[in-house]
């Protein structure tokens, strides 16, 4: 039987038995309220009647009113008859109380009419006693009953008391307590309830659940244990440093290579908050920075100066993060081989320019006829050898300029300088190959711009490399716009060409190192151009950008800040 249905039965059940009791209890005090009246309206009554008869007949020779009280009672009781007897008695008295009236004065007859009053008394008095005993059994009666039923109620109502709370807390606590079985991981608990009711089906529902559970925690804990030694096992072999952190940035785990690096046992520090470990630690500090993904993290390791990269893993569960490991790459060796890689090309490059300088100064020699007459085909011999000693020396240039950054040697002498000159000296240096390729240089200057904070000759280097790519990329004919503007507390420098453009896809890469836009089969470029564009520029505080579609041309620019001597100008005005 459902759960349900018991209460609904029992508290139905409860409700009949009070209403029984209540119905029962109503209906007795009616009994008995109903014979009591009857004794009250009827027997009493017929006594008082009685009684103030005699009384009148004691007086009828000395009170006038005697015969007419006696007359009044008499009537009434007359009305009043409810006894077997009463009425004969009572037209006894009658007769004699007419005998009377006709001669008061005559008092033979007093004793018949006694004795009809006393036959009167008698008779409702003995129902008075007999109604009274009528009325006692009844209620003795109702008492009986109403006692049984109240003990009935009792002990149904103690039943209830004493089984009905264990009825429903019993299986509830052996749920409870199953739960927190669950809880613990000991899956092997089950619960018996014999019962066909809810808490049955939960029951059974519930030692379904724990044998799956203790099913799978046997099934796989061996091997979710095989895998977490075999990932631990990986990760402390690894040679870079690896950090995990939960979604409250609490410490995980972290590798042998972290805890050299931070100088502290992963035991110490296990499930303690990161934030609070970088007070006391530098380098955790320096790791929960934001934004430091792609700086070069200097850190002394294995009694040296190392180099580390940051990387930030997010750890996803249904889209939501719920943790993340760092992880720190050591590029130590990349570092190393980069530095020899620059040192080899700077050596190489500075031992290359002299050379090929003494190679187009003899080259030079010959073409002017200083050493003799030459013939068309050696000067056609001696312009090929200017233009590739002319090339040589352009990129070793450039090659000695790319070491110089990445070693930080470079000097930059940053003064406030003026746009226009730089402008100028780029347009002078470039106009004779425009000229040879019948290109117009459009320059748009604004009237009024204020001086920049720059390197006067690398800005113009930055702006020579783009107007030379512009002009290289440009049909014969064609227009280069060239515009200097303020904009903001920036002065920009753009070059548009309106030659064929760079794909979309090679943007990102333009102004990396050594990188050529494919399909361009140039041949004389080194693919440093650029990228010394934007050492330049960013070494100086400034911007560096490009701009291009296919099929109508390139912009190129960069922007350096207003010199402080004209937001000191513009304060005086």
């Amino acid at each position: 039987m459902r759960l349900k249905t018991k209460l609904s039965l029992s508290l139905i059940f409860l409700f009949i038995v009070i209403l029984l009791f209540g119905i029962l209890g109503i209906v007795n005090i009616n009994i008995l309220s109903r014979e009591f009246n009857q004794v009250l309206k009827s027997n009493h009554e017929s006594i008082v009647y009685s009684n103030n008869m005699l009384k009148a007949l004691d007086k009828v020779k000395i009170q006038k009113d005697a015969i007419s009280i006696f007359e009044d009672n008499l009537v009434k009781q007359e009305g009043n008859i409810t006894e077997i007897g009463e009425k004969e008695a009572t037209q006894e008295l009658r007769k004699n109380f007419n005998e009377l009236k006709a001669n008061p004065a005559d008092s033979t007859n007093y004793p018949e009419i006694r004795a009809s009053l006393s036959q009167i008394l008698d008779l409702n008095e003995m129902a008075v006693l007999r109604k009274y005993n009528l009325a006692q059994r009844t209620a003795d009666t109702a008492k009986l009953w109403l006692t049984i039923i109240f003990t009935i109620l009792t002990l149904i109502s103690f039943t209830f008391i004493f089984n009905l709370p264990g009825i429903i807390s019993n299986p509830i606590k052996k749920l409870s307590e199953g739960i927190k079985a669950i809880a613990d991981k000991n899956y092997s608990k089950r619960i018996v309830i014999q019962r066909e009711d809810e808490f049955g089906e939960l029951a059974n529902s519930f030692n379904d659940m724990a044998a799956r559970l203790d099913e799978y925690e046997h099934s796989n804990l061996s091997q979710i244990k095989f895998e977490k030694s075999r990932i631990e096992t990986i990760i402390n072999q690894m040679r870079d440093g690896i950090i995990g952190f939960d979604n409250k940035r609490n410490i995980l785990f972290f590798n042998a290579v972290a805890e050299k690096l931070l100088g502290i046992k992963e035991s110490s520090i296990i499930g303690k908050y990161a934030p609070d470990l970088a007070l006391t630690n530098d380098l955790m500090r320096t790791l929960l920075k934001e934004n430091t993904d792609k700086q070069e993290l200097k850190i002394f390791a294995d009694n040296k100066e190392s180099y580390f990269s940051k990387d930030v893993l997010n750890v996803t569960s249904n889209n939501i993060v719920i943790g993340q490991v760092i992880v720190l790459r050591n590029i130590t060796p990349f570092h190393e081989l980069s530095e020899a890689k620059t040192n080899f090309i700077a050596t190489i490059s500075h031992e290359l320019k002299t050379p090929i300088s003494s190679i187009k100064l003899s080259a030079q020699l010959l073409n002017d006829g200083r050493v003799g007459k030459i013939n068309d085909d050696q000067k056609e011999l001696l312009d090929s050898i200017e233009d590739d000693s002319e090339r040589l020396l352009k990129i070793t240039g450039e090659l000695l300029n790319m070491t110089q950054l990445e070693t930080g040697k470079i000097q930059l002498k940053v003064i406030s300088t003026s746009p226009k000159l730089i402008v100028d000296q780029a347009l002078q240096a470039v106009q004779f190959q425009a000229n040879q390729r019948n290109i117009i240089l459009n320059l748009k200057l604004d009237p009024i711009l204020p001086n920049i904070q720059a390197d006067a000759e690398k800005s113009t280097w930055v702006l020579i490399n783009f107007l030379t790519n512009a002009i290289k990329f440009s049909s014969e004919k064609n227009v280069i716009d060239i515009s200097v503007s303020k904009k903001e507390d920036t002065v920009a420098f753009t070059v548009l060409d309106h030659g064929k453009g760079i794909d979309e896809r090679y943007l990102p890469k333009i102004f990396d190192r050594y990188f050529k836009v494919p399909g361009t089969h140039e041949r004389d470029g080194s693919g440093l151009g650029l990228a010394i564009s934007k050492e330049f520029i960013e070494a100086q505080e400034g911007k560096i950008w490009v701009q291009s579609e296919v099929g109508t041309g390139s912009t190129f620019g960069f922007s350096l800040k207003i010199a402080e001597d004209n937001h000191s100008k513009a304060a005086l005005n």
